[in-house]
């Protein structure tokens, strides 16, 4: 992955600020660079703790991205359950849980050698 944070801060920034006007929780950022073969460079993972809410998160997020950068996700996944949604944006890829699948899966744990930040709204 070749980062060009001119383009990967906005799109960060905007992601997390979508997450937080829906009240997303427990709001992680995995950063992949210094890993060889990683899938991208950035994970940005939360939860949420129903299907509306999940579902609410999405829409916040995509609508905060579009908005602000113009981008749209390549890729999204899950959105017709809400337990688990993906939203990958090339560089950065968004997974918002409802709480209990985000325990099962625990994707912190499965990357533990990404440097991993906890962000936290202001």
């Amino acid at each position: 992955m070749t980062e060009n944070s001119d383009e990967v801060l906005p799109l960060i920034d905007n992601i997390v600020k979508g997450i937080f006007e829906k009240k997303g929780e427990r709001v992680l950022k995995l950063d992949f660079r210094s890993l060889e073969n990683s899938v991208c460079d950035y994970f940005i993972i939360c939860h949420g703790n129903s299907v509306t809410q999940v579902d609410s998160i999405t829409e916040s997020v995509e609508l905060q991205v579009k908005k602000n950068t113009g981008g749209h996700p390549h890729h999204r996944e899950g959105i017709e359950n809400c337990l688990w949604v993906l939203l990958d944006y090339g560089d950065v890829v968004v997974h918002i849980f409802q709480e209990e699948y985000r325990n099962f899966y625990n994707l912190e744990a499965l990357w533990a050698d990404a440097l991993i930040e906890e962000i936290r709204d202001n």
